[in-house]
């Protein structure tokens, strides 16, 4: 064996890049951009808001902030035919909470609740309450 056959033994061939690790690597690195971008957003003003002062009261309003993202690649390869793909994209939610107010040195927390809340649930715990009796009286009826 000569010397430069030594050498040649060492090497090995490279391939091209295979498709799917290409669109692996697209699909990773655009998460990572939207984790970047909707990661930044989310700080402690996105749940509290900035303090508003007037006539001595401050107001710091408080939500609840959920933040959701995705994304995907392919590639198909039909013979001399090849398509590329790729997509993402992201969300947020912010729903208010309530408010903490200070006042005179004195925090308090005050809720937002929804109207609906204070109608629907008395109404369908009296439309129970009243429908219970006659129900139970069926069941009772029945061999």
């Amino acid at each position: 064996m000569t010397a430069d056959e030594e050498g040649k033994e060492d090497l090995v061939p490279l391939s091209p890049p295979d498709p799917d690790d290409t669109a692996a690597h697209a699909s990773v690195t655009l998460l990572e951009r939207l984790a970047e971008k909707l990661g930044g957003r989310a700080s402690v003003t996105a749940v509290y808001g900035d303090p508003v002062t007037a006539d001595g009261v401050t107001v710091i309003p408080v939500a609840k902030v959920a933040y959701g993202f995705g994304g995907g690649a392919g590639r198909t390869a039909e013979g001399a035919k090849a398509g590329d793909g790729g997509g993402g994209g992201g969300g947020v939610e912010a729903k208010p909470l309530g408010y903490i107010e200070i006042r005179d040195g004195v925090t308090t927390y005050r809720a937002i609740r929804d109207p609906w809340r204070d109608v629907v649930f008395p109404i369908a715990a009296i439309a129970f309450a009243a429908a219970l009796p006659k129900t139970i009286r069926t069941l009772r009826r029945r061999p």
